[in-house]
């Protein structure tokens, strides 16, 4: 991913995720702190997806539209931020080699663990790439931020 790209994706994004709207910035700061992180999905030189991952605190997902500031000196967790594909590009296989290479990066980072909000329904395609729902109850406020769907999910251990 790079700079030029953002204007694409967050039409992707108004796509994807209307009920989740999330400002410029927000993309602009995670592609900064961590590139290794943000990848795009094309399809004949057109951006049909794309990832915003980064280093974290264990189970304290950041709030919806907002900066980190900085990423964490000792992150508990490798986290998910985003994965979002226009309807032409899901059930054709295109989310797994994605997840595939964020499950390497998590590895190559030493990291015990890669942890999400699944929304619109997604628990059950990241349950296929082995996360499993955490359930905390202080977690249930900043979840109901996202919807009553909203669910935190593990891959690998927990502290």
């Amino acid at each position: 991913m790079t700079e030029a790209d953002l204007p694409a994706l967050l039409a992707v994004a108004d796509v994807v995720h209307p009920n989740y709207p999330e400002e410029p910035a927000v993309f602009e700061e995670r592609l900064r702190l961590y590139p290794a992180g943000c990848l795009v999905l094309e399809r004949a030189g057109k951006p049909i997806g794309y990832i915003l991952s980064h280093p974290w605190h264990y189970a304290r997902p950041p709030a919806l539209n907002s900066l980190l500031g900085a990423l964490p000196d000792r992150p508990g967790t490798y986290y998910i931020h985003d994965i979002a594909l226009l309807p032409e590009a899901r059930g054709t296989g295109s989310v797994t080699p994605l997840v595939e290479r964020l499950i390497a990066n998590a590895r190559a980072g030493g990291f015990p663990n890669i942890s999400l909000v699944a929304v619109n329904n997604s628990a059950g395609m990241w349950a296929r790439y082995g996360f499993e729902t955490v359930v905390d109850p202080a977690l249930e406020p900043k979840l109901r931020s996202y919807d009553d769907d909203a669910r935190f999910m593990v891959r690998g251990e927990r502290p």
